[in-house]
């Protein structure tokens, strides 16, 4: 019995639902399997769950920990596997294969039709080899992936001898192979095509995309365009697959990506990329340092290359600007006894890697951390950009609804530790006011709220550490004059709203805005905690209105509950039922009932019992 397995199992539930690698590792730490996932969490829980084949059995009792690496794609998960199996050659990868060695694709360009194929070792007979990949499964993965993006065939009919004998495949009318066996299909086409998959192959992906951009311009000034439309087909499918295969450009070879993120804890993360292959990741978990984020990344890339790594990348990526770029270039340059470049990009394929090591480290943070973990960082935040004495346990939020001058409500939520207890919410019909006030309106929502808690109403207990109100800084400080009024005294700030109704900042009852946007935690929850509140005031102003409308058609005589569903149900609106004509009401109630109902709305104007403004 693995006795890490409770471990583990923990480890692998917070694995987040993406594509990847795994990495198994025994109590020495060696690397004993290296497999790829659509799902991380499904895939790597699955080993720790349940009853398995003996081989793999015998694996998972050797497990003592595992690592993950987060990948853009399926794709580049597999081709990463491939280049980590490669490095370590792990023990049971070998076993579970059912073949020896590592296999190649093999393209013999002389051929009339040539085609990819599996190779189990690189021949001296004139054809391309391609590899060694991790097995023949991952081979036939990447040969099909080629062949759906360049429309080749992959089924088992051999050309030319089975060009015209029968009717194209499933594959043809799906639209995956241009159709290869049919009569009129042209070898000089197949040809071209299968020099772009060697190109695919031999990570030459860029020069493909120009040259098929090229030709397609050329077919648009032609009028030809059926062909350039054909060619803008491939085009977007090699751009994708480019996209997904990243991961082996050469352009990335000897280079390392930095990662560094802030969360319930702090991570640094490295990608390594040698050769053009993605060859690994070290990951240091810290709590947050007190420097910002360059001088911390300056700090730890320094401490990282200096006193705990053997190679030398040739460039080192950052997530961000550090200060003394130049003075620590110069440093671990000579440290490594060559030049070691460091950049910041902002766009491109290396931008693209340093988003990939961000997530990883993000990933690492998610996996290592509780979720209660990180709603207490994301407080401790909160308290800290609001200068709030308090830990902000108990928030309480407030918004008010309305429909035009009647039927005003206001709702409280409630959120301890960053969690909603919906047990706690409140709600608020505002009463004795001449008309639309939203100031007066929140005043005497707020001001009744704390009036219950001074009175000793438990319903009403605890004071809140933090009050949010929806709005600026007027309806902040009115909230702030309602409570002072009571004697008591809460921090109180307005949720302040961009332009599409999202949450933007925070602001004081003086006009001090308190931008949230730079935190993404903190900007996640208030964002939440508005969009709860509004929510809650609307359902309830709703849920008032309905019980208004329900309540005229209840006057009528012989409408009980369900004639009433019948009508509504039929016309959706009260107003909709007021304005139909009887022959359509006898449509859905019997005669009787609908010649109430019609009676009753068409009564003279003095003597009607339903105002318009409560209409739907």
């Amino acid at each position: 019995m693995n006795t890490h397995l409770p471990e583990l199992q923990d480890k692998a539930s917070r694995l987040p639902l993406l594509p990847g690698v795994y990495i198994m590792l025994d109590e020495r730490s060696e690397v004993i399997y290296v497999g790829k996932a659509k799902k991380l969490k499904n895939r790597v829980s699955s080993y720790f769950h349940g009853e398995h084949l003996p081989k793999v059995a015998a694996m998972v009792e050797k497990v003592a920990d595992f690592n993950v690496i987060v990948a853009g794609s399926e794709f580049e998960a597999l081709v990463l596997e491939n280049s980590l199996i490669k490095r370590h050659k792990p023990h049971y990868n070998i076993l579970l294969k059912d073949d020896k060695g590592y296999p190649f694709v093999r393209v013999d360009l002389r051929q009339e039709y040539p085609v990819m194929s599996i190779s189990s070792r690189a021949g001296k007979d004139g054809a391309r080899y391609f590899g060694p990949y991790g097995g023949r499964s991952q081979t036939r993965d990447i040969i099909s992936t080629i062949s759906k993006a360049l429309l080749l065939p992959d089924c088992s009919r051999r050309f030319p001898r089975d060009i015209g004998k029968e009717r194209p495949c499933l594959n043809y009318h799906m639209g995956s192979c241009a159709g290869w066996c049919l009569p009129d299909s042209s070898d000089e086409d197949y040809r071209a095509r299968m020099r772009q998959a060697v190109l695919i192959l031999d990570g030459k992906s860029g020069e493909l995309i120009e040259e098929l951009r090229g030709q397609m311009e050329t077919a648009a000034e032609e009028l030809r365009f059926e062909r350039a439309a054909e060619l803008r087909d491939r085009l977007r499918a090699i751009e994708g697959l480019a996209n997904r295969q990243r991961v082996i450009s050469t352009a990335f070879a000897d280079t390392d990506a930095v990662g560094f993120c802030r969360g319930a804890r702090t991570c640094f993360t490295v990608l390594h990329f040698v050769d053009g292959d993605l060859a690994g990741k070290d990951v240091e978990m810290m709590d947050e340092p007190l420097e910002e984020d360059g001088e911390a990344v300056s700090g730890l890339v320094r401490q990282y290359y200096t006193a705990r790594r053997g190679g030398w990348p040739k460039s080192v990526l950052l997530p961000v600007e550090i200060e003394d770029r130049e003075e620590l270039e110069t440093l671990l340059s000579e440290t490594a006894g060559r030049r070691v470049y460091l950049e910041t990009p902002k766009r491109g394929e290396r931008m693209r890697l340093i988003e990939s090591a961000a997530v990883n480290a993000r990933e690492e943070i998610q996996r290592r951390t509780t979720q209660q973990q990180r709603r207490s960082k994301t407080l401790e935040w909160l308290q800290k950009a609001l200068e709030l004495e308090n830990f902000p346990s108990r928030i309480e939020a407030f918004d008010i609804s309305n429909l035009g001058d009647t039927g005003i409500v206001a709702a409280m939520t409630v959120h301890v530790d960053g969690k909603p207890l919906k047990r706690d919410y409140r709600k608020f019909r505002i009463r004795d006011l001449d008309g639309q006030d939203d100031y007066a309106s929140m005043y005497q929502a707020v001001h009744r709220r704390f009036q219950h808690y001074v009175d000793g109403d438990a319903k009403f207990a605890p004071l809140p550490d933090l009050l949010l109100i929806d709005g600026g800084d007027v309806h902040a400080a009115t909230a702030r004059q309602a409570v002072m009024d009571l004697g008591l005294s809460v921090p109180i700030f307005g949720m302040v709203k961009d332009d599409r109704h999202r949450t933007r900042a925070l602001i004081t009852p003086d006009g001090r805005e308190i931008g949230i946007s730079g935190n993404q935690a903190v900007f996640a929850l208030v964002g939440n905690i508005q969009e709860e509140t509004h929510r809650s005031a609307i359902t309830y102003q709703r849920q008032l209105r309905s019980e208004s409308y329900n309540s005229s058609l209840d006057r009528i005589e012989g409408v009980g509950p369900k004639r009433r569903t019948d009508l509504m149900k039929a016309f959706k609106s009260v107003r909709a039922i007021r304005e139909a004509s009887l022959e359509q009401l006898r449509l859905v109630v019997p005669k009787n009932t609908a010649q109430a109902v019609y009676e009753y709305f068409h009564r003279a104007e003095e003597e009607s019992e339903l105002p318009a403004e409560k209409e739907r």
